[in-house]
C-alpha cells in the first residue's frame, strides 16, 4: 500500500458574525487550530453590511504555510 501525504499550501476562510468581539474571537480560535497544519495567517479582510437593520460583521482570511 503506497501511502502520501500533501501538504496544505493555501486556505482561504470565511466568517461572520453579529458583534466584533465574536467575529474576532471565531477568527483567534481558527488562527489557533491552522497553527497545528502550520498555516499562518497571510491577509485578512472584513467587511459591515446592514441588513434587515441588523449590522453583520464579515472577514476573509487568507492563511499560506509558512515559508
Amino acid at each position: 500500500m503506497n501511502f502520501q501525504l500533501d501538504l496544505i499550501k493555501d486556505k482561504v476562510e470565511f466568517f461572520e458574525a453579529a458583534s466584533l468581539q465574536e467575529l474576532e474571537k471565531k477568527i483567534n480560535t481558527q488562527i489557533e487550530n491552522n497553527k497545528a497544519i502550520m498555516l499562518r495567517v497571510k491577509s485578512v479582510s472584513h467587511q459591515t453590511a446592514v441588513a434587515e437593520g441588523r449590522i453583520l460583521y464579515s472577514a476573509v482570511v487568507h492563511f499560506a504555510a509558512e515559508a
